[in-house]
């Protein structure tokens, strides 16, 4: 069954008075109904367009954490060939909340790199729900090295909570990885694209989203921390997230007027959740536009604009 969120419930009800009719048309003349369908499925669809022109910043946070949402490896299923995964930091492990290798993206041999989170219990804490530890930024690193050695544009699929605080994450020296990470990908001599499939948090998604184009979906969210968090820091109350969200400036079109980001991947009606080939499909399109963009550009012409495109945000306002 699908996943409804709270403010779907119009939607949620027409649809299933939908499947209500489908199932006592079993066995009879569909023709017989086909007329209450057409209608309900068309108020239905109205219904959902109005719903998603006007989400709130919290409803937007909604829909970046929907769990039918596409993930890295759904990404990578529809826009990467002859994809293969790396692993290991070559210093302490393997941290499976960054998944990286090298594929084809439409003919390009690409690295590629992200977060993924999981899509049942089991893979969720496989991959500790998209939040990395030290040695995924670091094995980041290492990929993004290989990937310069060998002349290969680099693209990062950011979807995370944040890097993860616990003591051990801490003790391996988690804010040096992700500053080491980030510092990388600015020194890159290669085309850099980033995409915020999801839930972009804090340093956790900046140390693989520094790139010469920074992408946003639609409804996802990019914020230095979440609006729980900002609410329990601010007025001590986690339950006032949605205030906190607002004021924050997270979505993608905040993000665009404020300079953030570079683009918005538009989703289809009712989210990426609701149609994921399409909207893995539109943001393969924009990728691929971003890439032309940077083709043939120097190494030190790379660098150059990468570094001026984030030292030029904050001072547009």
């Amino acid at each position: 069954m699908r996943a409804y969120l709270d403010f779907e419930k119009p939607v949620a009800e027409l649809e299933a008075k939908i499947a209500e009719l489908h199932a006592l048309s079993e066995g009879a003349d569909p023709a017989a109904i086909s007329d209450d369908v057409g209608r309900l499925e068309a108020k239905a669809q109205q219904a959902l367009k109005a719903l998603y022109a006007t989400l709130t910043p919290w409803q937007k946070t909604m829909v970046a954490r929907h769990p039918e949402r596409p993930h890295f490896r759904d990404l990578v299923a529809g826009l990467i060939e002859d994809f293969t995964p790396l692993a290991g930091d070559r210093a302490f492990g393997e941290d499976e909340a960054i998944a990286a290798g090298f594929g084809r993206f439409r003919g390009r041999a690409v690295c590629v790199i992200g977060q993924e989170k999981g899509f049942d219990t089991e893979s969720r804490i496989k991959h500790n729900f998209g939040m990395a530890r030290p040695e995924g930024y670091r094995k980041a690193v290492r990929i993004m090295d290989m990937a310069e050695k060998f002349s290969l544009p680099v693209l990062t699929l950011v979807d995370t909570a944040g890097a993860y605080p616990g003591i051990g994450a801490e003790e391996r020296g988690q804010a040096e990885a992700i500053a080491r990470s980030t510092d990388r990908q600015l020194s890159l001599g290669v085309p850099s694209i980033s995409v915020i499939i999801g839930e972009g948090g804090s340093g956790g998604a900046v140390a693989i989203a520094t790139a010469n184009t920074v992408l946003m979906l639609e409804h996802a969210i990019y914020s230095v921390i979440s609006p729980e968090g900002a609410a329990s820091i601010i007025w001590r109350d986690s339950t006032k997230a949605s205030d906190a969200a607002t004021n924050m400036k997270i979505t993608a079109q905040d993000l665009l007027r404020f300079g953030v980001i570079d683009g918005i991947i538009a989703e289809p009606a009712g989210g990426a959740h609701r149609d994921p080939q399409a909207a893995i499909q539109e943001t393969g399109n924009a990728i691929e536009k971003a890439f032309g963009r940077l083709d043939g550009l120097s190494p030190e012409a790379l660098r150059q604009a990468r570094a001026e495109k984030f030292l030029a945000i904050g001072r547009k306002l």
